[in-house]
Order: C-alpha cells, then sequence, then structure tokens
C-alpha cells in the first residue's frame, strides 16, 4: 500500500517507508488505497512487569486539533475509496426506497388521549402523535424540529401518573448525556428550565409533585471520554432549580454504585432503588413512599442476582429474579419483609428463560426456546390462564401496559417478515391485526432455518440463518455472519431494511446465538465472560467454519459484522482467524482491552471482561486477545471497514481510532483497512435516517466489492 502524509503538525509526522501491494491475491478493488501516515508516539505502561506500547495514546484525546485532523484525513481516504464503487448509489437508493414506508407503534394512553409513534417513511426522527376521545389527531412532539441536521434525538417521554405533565429527555449528536424538559401536555408549554447533564437515566413520576432521575458528576476533561464513577439518585420537584434537587441515594461513599435507578409503583406507593458496580447483578432498596420519612428498606445487600420489581398489588411485591434461579423466576413477598428468606415461587423457574410483563390486570411470562419466543398469561392469583397463540416464529414484544387497559398490543417480527403490531384481547385470548407493516418486502421469497452446529470445546450452539427460497448452496454466496455474544443479551429474530437489501441482494444473513449472550440464562451469560471469553471467539469461528463447510459460502465470500461488544467479537476473530473472512465489519467496538474501564463507564464492563489491573493472568489474558495489541506486521487480514462515531460517549472512538492507525501500520495485503467516522453521531441510538441509510449503502457496497463483485448484476 501507498501512504500519503497528513499535516496534523510537524510534532506528529513520522516517516513511513511505502509497502508494495501483494499481486499475487486478487482484490476487488482496482485503485491502490493511500494511507494518512498516523504518528507513533513512546507512551508506554507496565502491567505486572510486562511493558506494554501505546503509541497511539494522543488519539485518546477526543478534543485535540490533532485528533480532529486525523479523523478529517481519514475520512476523506475512506470516502475517495467507497466513492469509486460503481454500485455505491444503486444500493443507497434500494434502501432509500424500502426505508420509505409509514411506520407506528402500538398505542398507549396518559390522561385523556391515546399517544402513539410514527414515522412518515424518511423522516429523520419519529414523531409523537395524540389522538383525543373525538377522534382528532395532531402532532405532539416533533424531534425532527430539535435540530436542523435532525441529530438530537428523542431519548425517552414519561407522563405523570394522571397524564397532565410531561418529561421528555433529548440527546444531542447521539451523546449519552440528556437533558430532560419538563411540558404541560395540554398546551405543549415548557414549565421550567430544562435539566441538564443527565446520564443513564429514567424519567420516574410521583403523581405530579416531581419525578426521580440518574446522573453522574460533570466528569472533569472531555465529557465524552472522561470516567464516570459515582451514579446518583435525584428526585426533582416541580418548579425548583436543578440545583436543589435532593440526592435520594448514591451520595456518599457507602452509596457509591456506578449504576443507580428508582421507579414509582403505578399506584405511587413505593420507590424501588437499584444500585449496581457493574453490568451484571444489583442490590435493591424499597421506600414506603406512603408514609413520611420513612426508612429505606434493604431487599437485597448484595449484587449476586438481577433482581427487580414486575409489579405490586397492595403491599405484595412481584419481583423477577435470577438468585439461585439462573433462567428467572418470579416470587412474592410482602412489602413489610421483603428479604430473600420471605420470597414464594410465583412463577417457578423452568428450562428456559423468563421474561414477564404485566398489561391489563395480567402477568405475561414470555420464554425464549432456543431464543424462539413463547408467551404464557398469568392472573395475579398465580393462575395459568392461557398460553397465547403467536402468528408464527419468531420474536414478540410489548405485552406492557396499564392495570385498567382493555386492550393489548405486541409486535412479532423475525428476520425475513417486518414487524405487524397485533391487538389482543386478554379476555378471550384472540390476536387481529392492528398495523401491517407497509414494507416493500415479499417474505414469501425468503426463508429461515435453525440450525445447531459445534463449537471448538464440543458446545452445541443454535444459528438461524435467512436466504432466499431456492438457495443453490455451491459455496459462492455472499454471506453476513453477525455476533454479539455478552452482558447477557439475547440475539432474536427481527426484521431490518438493512438487512433486507442484503437479502433482496442474494445474500446470506446468519445469526449464532453465542455464549456470553443470555439465550439459555445465566450459566450460558458466564460461560462467555472474563477467563472464559475465547469461548464466544471460538463459537464465531465455528459458526462461520459451518457456513463453509455446509457450502452456504466459502472464505472469500464470508463477511463477519458486530457492534460494541460484537465490535470487539469480530475485532478479536479477525485477528485470530483472518484467512476464515474476506471481510471484517468492527462498528463502535470495544478494541483496547487494557484500557477500556478508563473511559466513561467502561469499569462496569468488568464483570463481563475483567481488567488488566486485577491479576496477572487476567492481564495476560486479555492481553492474549486485544484487537488494538494483536495486530501483527506482515499478516493479510481481511478488508476491513471501521465504524464508529466522533461523539459515542458509550464506547469511545479512540479504541477504533487505534485499531485503524493499528491495521494500516501494519498492512502487508492487498486489501484495505479503512475507518469510516460518523461526525455528530455517537454509539447508534437516535441516529438520523439520513445517516443511517448512507452508512449501511457504504457497508454493503464495500463488503460486496471486496468479495470481487464489480456488478450488482452478477449477483442474479
Amino acid at each position: 500500500m501507498k501512504y500519503l502524509t497528513v499535516m496534523v503538525g510537524a510534532a506528529l509526522l513520522a516517516a513511513c517507508s511505502p509497502q508494495q501491494q501483494d499481486k499475487e491475491k486478487e482484490t476487488a478493488v482496482d485503485a491502490e488505497v493511500t494511507y494518512p501516515v498516523t504518528y507513533r508516539g513512546n507512551v508506554s505502561d507496565t502491567y505486572f512487569g510486562t511493558v506494554v506500547s501505546d503509541p497511539y495514546r494522543w488519539l485518546e484525546d477526543d478534543r485535540s486539533p490533532e485528533t480532529e485532523a486525523w479523523v478529517e484525513a481519514q475520512n476523506e481516504v475512506t470516502f475517495e475509496y467507497l466513492e469509486k464503487i460503481p454500485y455505491r448509489d444503486d444500493i443507497r437508493e434500494r434502501l432509500t426506497e424500502l426505508w420509505n414506508y409509514e411506520k407506528i407503534s402500538a398505542p398507549f394512553t396518559e390522561g385523556e388521549y391515546t399517544y402513539f409513534y410514527k414515522n412518515d417513511g424518511l423522516q429523520n426522527q419519529y414523531v409523537v402523535y395524540r389522538t383525543d376521545a373525538e377522534g382528532n389527531t395532531e402532532v405532539f412532539l416533533d424531534p425532527n424540529t430539535f435540530s436542523e441536521d435532525g441529530t438530537t434525538s428523542l431519548a425517552s417521554l414519561s407522563f405523570s401518573k394522571d397524564g397532565s405533565l410531561a418529561a421528555y429527555a433529548i440527546s444531542e449528536g447521539g451523546s449519552d448525556w440528556r437533558k430532560i424538559i419538563v411540558i404541560d401536555a395540554e398546551t405543549k408549554e415548557q414549565l421550567e428550565s430544562e435539566l441538564d447533564d443527565v446520564k443513564f437515566s429514567g424519567i420516574s413520576w410521583y403523581g405530579n409533585e416531581g419525578f426521580y432521575y440518574s446522573s453522574y458528576d460533570k466528569p472533569e476533561g472531555s465529557e465524552l471520554s472522561a470516567k464516570t464513577d459515582q451514579h446518583k439518585l435525584y428526585y426533582h420537584k416541580l418548579g425548583t432549580p436543578q440545583s436543589e434537587d435532593e440526592v435520594v441515594f448514591g451520595g456518599t461513599e457507602a452509596q457509591k454504585h456506578r449504576y443507580v435507578s428508582g421507579s414509582v409503583t403505578e399506584d405511587d406507593r413505593y420507590l424501588l432503588i437499584s444500585a449496581a458496580v457493574s453490568t451484571s447483578g444489583n442490590k435493591l432498596f424499597l421506600k414506603d413512599l406512603s408514609e413520611p420519612g420513612s426508612a429505606m428498606v434493604t431487599i437485597l445487600d448484595h449484587t449476586d442476582s438481577d433482581t427487580y420489581l414486575l409489579d405490586n398489588q397492595d403491599s405484595t411485591l412481584y419481583l423477577v429474579t435470577n438468585l439461585d434461579a439462573p433462567n428467572k423466576r418470579v416470587v412474592t413477598v410482602d412489602a413489610s419483609n421483603p428479604q430473600p428468606a420471605n420470597w414464594q415461587d410465583f412463577i417457578a423457574e423452568t428450562e428456559n428463560v423468563l421474561s414477564p410483563s404485566t398489561s391489563a390486570g395480567y402477568i405475561f411470562a414470555e420464554y425464549m426456546v432456543d431464543a424462539i419466543a413463547q408467551v404464557q398469561q398469568y392472573g395475579y392469583d398465580g393462575e395459568l390462564i392461557r398460553t397465547v397463540e403467536l402468528p408464527g416464529v419468531g420474536s414478540v414484544g410489548g405485552f406492557r401496559g396499564d392495570r385498567d387497559d382493555e386492550e393489548v398490543y405486541y409486535t412479532f417480527t423475525n428476520y425475513n417478515t417486518p414487524s405487524t403490531i397485533y391487538e389482543f384481547d386478554p379476555e378471550s385470548g384472540d390476536s387481529v391485526v392492528y398495523e401491517k407493516s407497509q414494507a416493500d418486502f415479499n417474505s414469501d421469497n425468503y426463508e429461515s432455518k435453525q440450525v445447531f452446529y459445534t463449537s471448538k470445546d464440543g458446545t452445541k450452539v443454535p444459528m438461524i440463518i435467512t436466504h432466499k427460497k431456492g438457495l443453490e448452496l455451491d459455496g459462492t454466496n455472499p454471506t453476513m455472519l453477525y455476533g454479539y455474544g455478552g452482558f447477557n443479551v439475547s440475539l432474536t429474530p427481527s426484521f431490518s431494511v438493512a438487512n433486507a437489501v442484503w437479502l433482496e441482494l442474494g445474500g446470506v444473513y446468519a445469526v449464532p446465538n453465542l455464549r456470553g449472550g443470555g439465550e439459555y440464562g445465566k450459566d450460558w451469560h458466564i460461560q462467555g465472560t472474563q477467563f472464559n471469553k475465547q469461548n464466544v471467539f471460538d463459537d464465531f469461528i465455528a459458526a462461520g467454519e459451518y457456513l463453509i463447510q455446509e457450502n452456504y459460502t466459502s472464505s472469500n465470500k464470508l463477511a463477519v459484522r458486530g457492534g460494541s461488544n460484537g465490535g470487539l467479537l469480530v475485532g478479536a476473530v479477525m485477528t485470530q482467524r483472518p484467512d476464515l473472512m474476506q471481510v471484517a465489519l468492527p462498528a463502535v467496538g470495544v478494541l483496547d482491552m487494557l484500557r477500556y474501564h478508563t473511559f466513561t463507564s467502561g469499569a462496569g464492563w468488568a464483570y463481563d471482561y475483567g481488567t488488566a489491573e486485577d491479576s496477572p493472568e487476567m492481564f495476560e489474558y486479555l492481553y492474549g486477545y486485544s484487537p488494538v495489541h494483536n495486530v501483527e506486521q506482515g499478516v493479510r487480514y481481511p478488508a476491513t471497514l471501521i465504524t464508529t462515531g466522533d461523539h459515542d460517549d458509550r464506547v469511545v472512538p479512540a479504541h477504533s481510532f487505534k485499531f485503524a492507525a493499528e491495521l494500516q501500520a501494519n498492512d502487508n495485503g492487498p486489501y484495505p483497512q479503512l475507518i469510516r467516522i460518523e461526525t455528530n453521531a455517537g454509539h447508534g441510538a437516535g441516529t438520523p435516517v439520513s445517516k443511517t441509510i448512507e452508512q449501511w449503502a457504504d457497508i454493503h457496497s464495500f463488503t460486496l466489492y471486496n468479495m470481487g463483485i464489480s456488478a450488482l448484476s452478477e449477483l442474479e
């Protein structure tokens, strides 16, 4: 490859000899890529006697002019490359066309109005509408007016108990930092000054008097990357300035936790407070709001389980927990003595993972059976009323609402079926279509199949493979292998326009349920954490090998993709097995495993990863797979398109910056090593539709182009 020196300041330049493109291996790209030269500093850290260099530490400073210049230079190279792909515009046009259909959410009632979200098709953000008793519909909130470029989004919306007041949070540029705005729901007029610097927070109203929310103290240095450590729960009383908000929990060293949240029960009687030091496990506390000055009661004083309130009936609490039940159960207990010794099973643990919800005076127990949804309906007396008949094999969402709702709404989807909203009668058990998807996609032309393959250690792992009917298994099909494998997150079948276009183009879409996820409960999660993390990578590698062995594809037609923790997955697998795939697509990835915990709230991920300071053994383990530290000179890495956002304060973009710099500095193969940095964008949530379409057009075209496809007609 040739290199182009970018003038980002004399102190940041270093000489670099050109590397010649390997002519023996074919590539779809006709032109050579010229990378910016990235200055290599002499920063290093010592871990238990081992010195580890960190030459691109300067890229962690997201506010420096040098980093800004580097971002501009990288984007210039990347977009120059992407613009040469002949069918990039065609893919963008099809994405735009397929995206352009009306999308409506399930309705919900607040006060005298019925509310719903709607997007006309290509609006950057969903609009909140409401309908009155006479059937008159109007716009309630239009986030598309929040900013000119559509990058300010509506992050959450919460109504007071009688629906007369509303508080909503906005995110600017994709940041996790929020502002909360309180309005009169009838007039839509703002009632007081906005609340600033709110992060990782719900909005839970207490009557019409005020609400609970959570945040950190504003960090020193960059708010996008500086460490945030002590989360606090606040109570905001309407009509008072934010500076007078009461710290309810988290204001002392004894109450120091990274994640704190508070929620008020539907009857306004209890406040439940959850406190956690990591993304798994929480303490749980209770305060009786009906008794002024009541003491806070401890339900759980340890973080050995994930436990939360499902609902209450008077003083009876219904708790969901995986304490002594890895697949979760529902227990009941009286609020006067709510400790585990007094818990009684209400819905006992089964062999399948439970995710319950409530609506219309019933409890709906959703189970994952090999990542496929099943739902059972219970009364509050514990009686099983029925197994809900679902429209097909896939995923459901919803079954949530207030106690006095008469109808229940849920959505159904899978990888080849656009999301459809159903109205469920909780008395008869009948479901009828409430809103059918208007997507211009013929599901009848596609099929999904679940298979079970064997990982390296003999573990059976499920995977759903979706493609056009009649697909010829000749090893030539472009295939996208997507994975996550962490944080107890379950990948269940769902439809996306981006994946639909991939399927239309003749691609295969495969999603394995890797260890580290939650598809088979806590045990499955633990098998993919800390010293077991390699299991996740092995599961993903085995999935790719299965697709090749069964002739769905071949290594030169296989792409691997994942985001966030899934970006780590892709980074680790492409550095361990670069021969397995042709294209690697790590998105907003956790890629520097020795320093991830020093940014924003990253220390809370240690439950899954461990940290380099824990022990010599943990350091060696992390060092052994950390993508940034395992790029080697002379290795032919697959064509790589790293994607991130410059406002990502969840997984800071420095991870992606460093990985790109290492790949480019060590590049010895014919394939491009590029990074696409979305400006004024964060970890993903709230990204404008226009930016999303552009990004997917680039991902799909880059992938196909580097699979040797010079024209889309070759896929017909």
